[in-house]
């Protein structure tokens, strides 16, 4: 499937027509989401990565065929970002999610090698609350061991279930683990691509 870059928008009115089904993807700052979408669409670098947080500031939108809008929303929980910045991406994202009558899903990105955090939980259960479909997504799974993955793989999903929420999927942006999985997933919820 072709991928390209459609554009930034930092208000709605900037948004591009809600004419096809479009998953967004959400997770704290530096948590891995740029590299989680170039490996997804088979790119190096058509989202923009860096290694420092909060750099993502806009919500930037892919075009993946004429089928299926794919959405890079900024990082969340960053403290080094001022916090009138962060109060303002809080509220530019709550609106794009509550607009966007095409959202089908929302990935929710989470290294795999923190705590599920209050951010995280607060993004979840918004996203239960308005009846969001999340996809929720475990990365950098190859930075631990196989038996510390699996390890904390177990904990997220018992934690998960416990909150309602179904299983996670394990990715490895490094090694693609999971990825076929992951376009099952958003195949499955937007009837597309």
């Amino acid at each position: 499937m072709e991928v390209s870059f459609l554009k930034s928008a930092t208000l709605p009115e900037q948004f591009p027509p809600a004419d096809r089904p479009e998953v967004a993807f959400a997770g704290r700052s530096n948590v891995g989401k740029s590299s989680l979408i170039n490996r997804l669409i088979n790119s190096r670098n058509l989202a923009r990565t860096s290694s420092r947080p909060g750099r993502t500031r806009s919500i930037n939108f892919f075009s993946a065929g004429k089928t299926l809008y794919l959405t890079d929303l900024p990082g969340y929980g960053y403290a080094e970002v001022p916090l009138n910045v962060r109060r303002n991406w809080k509220k530019h994202i709550e609106t794009y999610l509550k607009k966007r009558a095409n959202l089908k899903a929302v990935v929710v990105i989470i290294d795999v090698r923190r705590k599920l955090g209050e951010g995280d939980l607060d993004l979840l259960n918004w996203l239960k609350m308005f009846q969001i479909k999340p996809i929720i997504v475990l990365t950098k799974v190859d930075k631990l061991s196989k038996s510390e993955a699996r390890r904390q793989f177990d904990l997220f999903s018992n934690q998960l279930l416990k909150e309602g929420f179904g299983p996670p999927i394990a990715f490895s942006a490094k090694t693609g683990q999971g990825k076929q999985e992951l376009w099952k997933k958003i195949n499955e919820i937007a009837g597309s691509a």
